[in-house]
């Protein structure tokens, strides 16, 4: 079965820097566990990238948001160094808001599967995964609870819920 792992935004500013949060650090462990898993399978991995430039602040964003984070070249910005990203040839997308829009031009048309991980629930992760739903209606789409933290933990559970109401599988594994 060919699956592809979509890693969204497990950078330094979301788990120790800027907008770092204890529940981000708490799931770094299940991260590199999912990612080593998909290396052993030689299944597709792609990770995101939060991007931004030093006109952050005058974006809507920074205007809605006004912590500088992720500023591009930056250390913040860099993908956790768990993740071992430089060891293989990595995909790798920068994107400049919650969600990327053209996943269908990236994403194996033949995957029978697509699991997606990351920060923010709330934010980045169920604005991607309604992307890619969209782009992949009768592909399955899992999101893993445990590989994943929101900017608080009520919100974490309100995007899983959300969702599943659109037909995302929240795996839920103890």
């Amino acid at each position: 079965m060919s699956k592809t792992l979509i890693v969204v935004d497990v950078q330094n500013d979301f788990v120790t820097g800027a907008l770092g949060t204890k529940e981000a650090q708490a799931i770094v462990g299940n991260v590199v566990k999912e990612v080593e898993e998909y290396r052993k399978n030689n299944d597709d991995i792609i990770f995101t990238m939060d991007t931004h430039g030093t006109d952050y602040m005058e974006t809507m964003e920074g205007r809605k948001l006004p912590v500088k984070h992720c500023l591009i070249g930056t250390d913040g910005w860099n993908i956790i160094p768990e993740l071992n990203v430089n060891e293989e040839k990595t995909a790798i997308i920068e994107k400049e808001t919650f969600g990327y829009e053209h996943w269908g031009s990236i994403i194996n048309p033949e995957t029978e599967e697509i699991e997606i991980i990351g920060l923010c629930t709330d934010i980045c992760v169920i604005s991607n995964a309604l992307i890619i739903k969209a782009a992949f209606p009768n592909i399955p789409i899992k999101v893993i609870a445990k590989c994943c933290a929101g900017v608080t933990s009520q919100s974490h559970e309100n995007a899983l819920r959300a969702m599943q109401m659109c037909h995302i599988d929240v795996i839920r594994e103890v």
